[in-house]
């Protein structure tokens, strides 16, 4: 067997993981940018009141949740390229109508257009069938960095944008950038030459039961169904929060999210290092998940200075997104062999739809009781998770591995049991009908030189 690892990504496969990985961080900005500037900003537009205005926060996450796993089945029938460009049009229409909407209704029905155009299975889809079998978690990797510092991007940019140009000019900005998101998949990701399954990076219909019956994986759903839902939340709040509470003009907000992200980046990276290194992963998640209890209750108590809001928001990013860059790492150790793209479905619909509630609570609480119940009630929800988490077992420490068959190998009998009887495997598992085995291992005790006598050699395990 090969070392899976020896070779480097060649030109177009360094294309389609780069061009891919802009054209979501194009998306999620135009998602992103309105967050700190509507809750400020909508309160001008026509018959805005708090609670629609978490409406509009969240919207997008209700048609994003509904049809994210949908378009990846059709692009599974009819190709990926036609649902990703009919996704970024659907997008654009939807920023286009919002940028045109006098009222806050048109604004609303322009995220929900938004979040229609669900591309990101088809997009990861199509990343599978443009990467070879070695590189595909590296490719993967680049998309979720992408999406990571596009949040960031967005937070200040969105102040920025929206500074100039106001709320419609913004809602023109995201459309533009979906038109750039067609250009990239037309010009710049190359074609793929075959359709390809691969159950790590698209939902298996056969695996959907198990996994919404697997305790574990359900924990870190309700993980970042909480996330997202207090980050709409608050979202409806801290921005008002500065200007009501601080004193700082809208138009000043870009430099506190920067601030905050900046150093949230650099706070979060010594967590990681040590969760993964130290293999206390559990003891990271809980840490992360009460210092967000404690900061939303800290705002509250507290939050009524400028320089108070500041540090509270800090330590907010901080630990958001560490949980942010944690929870789909424990979904690709905790999913069983050949599970870890279902259990991503049904985690990105958990996120989708803790977005669409989070705004929805959010300004339903502040319009009913203020900005501190808006705090109280994300503390409770933090709560709840803290409770969850608490019970979580410690999560295996293993990598994914998938590896082509041969037609002998896969009519051997007992091959599965044979290979997690090898010190280090935990589990596997023969598809068939991709002529492939997928292996869940533990690369610091594995006895590597079984796994190569009892999986069949060299040609094979390097083709995609």
């Amino acid at each position: 067997m090969h070392d899976l690892h020896s070779e480097r990504m060649s030109g177009s496969e360094t294309r389609a993981a780069g061009g891919l990985a802009l054209v979501f961080a194009f998306r999620m900005l135009g998602m992103f940018m309105v967050l700190p500037v509507l809750a400020t900003y909508g309160m001008d537009l026509a018959g805005a009141s708090p609670a629609l205005i978490g409406l509009a926060i969240g919207a997008y996450g209700l048609t994003q949740a509904f049809l994210q796993i949908p378009f990846g089945i059709i692009s599974d029938r009819i190709g990926r390229r036609p649902v990703i460009y009919v996704g970024l049009v659907i997008f654009a229409l939807g920023s286009l109508l919002a940028a045109h909407a006098d009222s806050i209704w048109g604004v609303i029905a322009g995220r929900v257009l938004q979040g229609a155009g669900a591309i990101s299975a088809a997009v990861m889809a199509l990343l599978s069938d443009l990467t070879r079998e070695q590189h595909r978690t590296k490719a993967m990797a680049t998309i979720g960095m992408s999406i990571g510092v596009s949040f960031a991007v967005a937070m200040v940019v969105g102040p920025l944008v929206t500074r100039v140009f106001g709320l419609s000019g913004l809602f023109i900005v995201t459309a533009v950038m979906a038109v750039v998101g067609i250009a990239l998949i037309a010009f710049v990701v190359p074609k793929a030459s075959s359709h390809f399954t691969h159950r790590e990076s698209g939902v298996a219909r056969q695996a959907l039961v198990p996994t919404l019956k697997h305790p574990d994986l359900l924990r870190l759903d309700v993980g970042i169904f909480v996330l997202h839902a207090i980050l709409m939340a608050s979202f409806v709040a801290l921005p008002l929060a500065l200007v009501e509470r601080a004193g700082l003009p809208k138009e000043q907000h870009w430099w506190v999210y920067l601030t905050a992200l900046l150093v949230s980046f650099f706070g979060m990276i010594p967590f990681i290092i040590y969760g993964e290194k130290k293999r206390k992963m559990k003891r990271v998640l809980i840490g992360a998940v009460a210092t967000l209890m404690l900061t939303e209750l800290y705002f509250w108590v507290s939050g009524n200075t400028l320089t108070e809001l500041v540090v509270g928001i800090v330590v907010f990013f901080t630990a958001f997104n560490l949980l942010e860059a944690s929870l789909p790492s424990l979904i690709s150790k905790v999913s069983p062999a050949g599970g870890k793209g279902t259990a991503m479905g049904v985690y990105s619909t958990s996120q989708f739809l803790g977005a669409a509630l989070g705004g929805i609570l959010g300004g339903w609480l502040f319009q009913h009781g203020g900005l501190n119940i808006v705090f109280v009630g994300c503390a409770g929800l933090l709560a709840i998770w803290l409770a969850i988490a608490v019970t979580m077992r410690e999560p295996p420490y293993v990598t994914s591995l998938r590896l082509p068959l041969s037609p002998e190998a896969i009519r051997e009998a007992g091959l599965v049991e044979r290979l997690k009887a090898v010190p280090g495997v935990t589990d596997a598992v023969v598809v068939a009908d991709e002529a492939a085995i997928y292996i869940k291992l533990d690369t610091e005790i594995l006895d590597r030189a079984s796994l190569e006598r009892l999986v069949n050699p060299a040609p094979e395990t390097c083709q995609a």
